[in-house]
């Protein structure tokens, strides 16, 4: 089955890309129609696809944009095993990296007969640390190869040159998905400590601790992790950038932690001892104290769990099988994993993203699918001048700010002009943990090269076969990576409806976002400063107060609601995204002959059906409650409901009563864009 699925969407994809002229509406057979439009959208435009598909047994949420995703997997999986099964290719070309990196990721037999040896050697180096020069030695050791323990540290603009590239260290080094899992007193959070703390002892255990070694260290890491998480930011803190914003010169960084040599970090990492944004001083403040009151020995427990915990997935099947048994199936419900070619085709997006998504690139988006978007995109930025332009409640010298960043916007579609050069990291078949040793190596190590350059402007912080978009306020720039422009998102044969609807909502949400309770901080340049009016601010603020109660009192089960403050940006990206793209959709009929009906819906109704197909996901409960807790988009469910109730738009397309479910009293619309 799973060999003719590829051969179909090889045989289908080509067609999409070739045909000309809309033909495709929506998808009529996904249509729950005995639930009324007005009463349940959610329900009514995909219950019938989620009844008929349900979720599958690898995955913890489903719906057509979820199962696009893992159709482009499937693809990228054909150009892998094509690769690996070809001659050998020179040493650093693309064929040789991907086809070697992949071959080792799927020789299940060597990864079992290996066990734990692969990581052994940097285990050996951790049990023989003696003193605290040795942890210090350790950390730096860990950071060049991306294990973030305790802190991460990691080039990316400066707030307030955004044009330059500026160093930053972060908290990181935390098992639990955030601080409140480690200190909440709920008993979902009891339950997810506990079957953590057990999780650890058994990951030891398999390392080759006795029962009782690995139980004590299991205790350390929870104790450590606990003090670390007391220190950090929650996570609707993190969404303020003034939060962790404070740059800070290499002497106050050096006087912030003094029992920290940043001199030895920053010589191993090859960097100027120059100015960095420290997001967190508090969790800065808290390892330094750790550093010198926490014995050596706990430390060497916490590093090696931090090793074993980023080795997992790459080692024999008992190590596989106990990280998926708590990061997927106790937290987010999963019920089986996914296939390994899947799982390598994901590595190898990791590890060599630009690489092989070239390959994708060549094989699956052709140039006229890139131009369709890109007019597309002019359209939305359009739209979205019209709707600055038309705002009642600001100010025009605010307008004047606002236009002003909206002309500096930056699209940035399908895939990079310029590749990344993968020639120089070491691949073989012979050793699965040692290739991703040497990719994330090459990873951290180019973007550590950037720090202190200007910006390149060129590159894209998502790899091409990724299925999703992105909005950078620093760098004013939306992306739209080739994985999300496909079916349903984007279709060559769908009409303007559709693909305004689905994709277009989304170009309309990172548009959005350099206007949302985020994005609104930043100004035309990058920078992190204020462009407002004290009095429009305001306004501002109030409407967005709105979102959150309006997020706030939507449950995924009694007691847990979605946090608004947590998801208010992303909300108000859904709001602003469906009205502009609408408004864009509008646009892009001026001078054509009227759109017709298809299957008994008219043009508008098909727009906001596209989009409620779209975010038609089912989720699985576990999964609902991670994404309450530490996700900053809404369920699906919400996602479709919660903007499209706001607009009466839509209440005018599906002729919906004032009084209707999907109709939101006047007193308590929300209106931000």
């Amino acid at each position: 089955m799973r060999i003719l699925r590829i051969a179909l969407l090889l045989g289908a994809l080509p067609l999409l890309a070739r045909a000309q002229g809309p033909q495709i509406g929506i998808q009529v057979a996904d249509l729950d129609t005995k639930v009324n439009a007005c009463t349940d959208f959610f329900e009514f435009a995909n219950g019938g696809w989620r009844a008929a598909n349900p979720i599958p047994p690898s995955m913890s949420r489903w719906s057509r944009r979820w199962q696009a995703g893992e159709q482009t997997k499937d693809l990228l999986s054909l150009i892998l095993q094509e690769t690996a099964a070809a001659p050998a290719a020179p040493k650093g070309s693309t064929e040789q990296l991907i086809g070697d990196f992949y071959g080792a990721c799927m020789d299940s037999a060597a990864r079992n007969a290996a066990g734990a040896k692969p990581v052994q050697p940097m285990l050996a180096k951790v049990s023989a640390i003696k003193d605290r020069a040795g942890v210090e030695a350790m950390i730096r050791e860990f950071a060049a190869i991306g294990i973030s323990a305790p802190f991460a540290f990691f080039g990316s603009s400066d707030n307030h040159d955004p044009g330059t590239v500026i160093a930053n260290v972060a908290a990181a080094g935390l098992g639990l998905p955030d601080r409140d899992y480690y200190l909440k007193p709920e008993p979902r959070f009891q339950e997810a400590r506990a079957k953590y703390v057990s999780h650890v002892a058994s990951a030891f255990r398999l390392a080759g601790y006795d029962g009782a070694r690995a139980k004590a260290a299991s205790e350390v890491v929870m104790r450590m992790e606990t003090q670390l998480a007391r220190a950090s930011l929650d996570n609707v803190a993190l969404r303020d950038p003034a939060a962790t914003d404070h740059k800070t010169s290499f002497p106050d960084l050096r006087a912030m932690t003094p029992n920290f040599s940043w001199p030895a970090f920053y010589e191993r990492a090859g960097l100027p001892m120059s100015a960095i944004n420290v997001t967190e001083p508090k969790f800065l403040a808290e390892f330094n104290t750790l550093l010198a009151s926490a014995p050596v020995a706990d430390w060497k427990t916490y590093l090696s769990w931090q090793l074993l915990a980023t080795a997992a997935p790459s080692l024999s099947d008992p190590f596989v099988s106990e990280n998926f048994a708590f990061t997927e199936a106790f937290l987010n419900g999963t019920k089986a994993m996914k296939p390994r070619a899947t799982v390598c085709a994901e590595a190898t997006d990791t590890f060599l993203g630009e690489a092989l998504g070239r390959k994708y690139v060549e094989k699956y988006f052709p140039p006229a699918a890139k131009q369709r978007v890109q007019e597309m995109v002019k359209n939305l930025l359009a739209a979205m001048d019209t709707t600055i332009k038309g705002l009642d409640w600001m100010s025009a010298e605010t307008k004047q700010k606002a236009l002003e960043k909206l002309s500096t916007f930056n699209p940035k579609i399908g895939y990079p002009d310029k590749w990344l050069d993968y020639s120089s990291v070491v691949v073989t078949r012979r050793d699965y943990w040692n290739d991703i040793v040497n990719g994330s190596r090459f990873l951290v190590r180019d973007n550590l090269s950037q720090i202190g350059k200007p910006v390149d402007r060129g590159r894209f912080g998502m790899t091409p076969p990724t299925s999703n978009a992105y909005y950078n306020p620093r760098l004013n720039e939306i992306v739209f990576p080739a994985g999300i422009l496909v079916p349903p998102a984007f279709n060559m044969q769908a009409n303007d409806a559709v693909n305004y609807g689905a994709i277009g909502v989304v170009i309309g949400h990172e548009v959005s976002h350099g206007f949302d309770d985020q994005g609104a901080q930043y100004d035309a340049q990058g920078k992190l400063n204020n462009w407002w009016t004290t009095k429009d601010l305001d306004t501002f603020h109030r409407k967005t107060a709105c979102v959150v109660s309006q997020f706030d009192g939507y449950f995924v089960e009694p007691g847990i609601h979605e946090n608004g403050k947590l998801v208010l940006g992303e909300s108000i990206g859904d709001l602003a995204g469906a009205r502009i793209a609408l408004r864009a959709f509008k646009l892009s009929q001026i001078g054509k002959p009227p759109m017709p009906d298809v299957d008994g819906f008219t043009p508008d109704q098909q727009f906001f059906i596209a989009w409620g197909q779209f975010r038609g996901d089912a989720v699985r409960p576990e999964q609902a409650r991670s994404m309450v807790q530490g996700d900053p988009h809404p369920i699906g469910k919400y996602r479709v409901i919660g903007p499209l109730s706001n607009l009466p738009e839509f209440a005018k397309a599906f002729s919906c009563p004032d009084s209707s479910a999907m109709v939101r009293p006047v007193e308590v619309r929300c209106d931000v864009w």
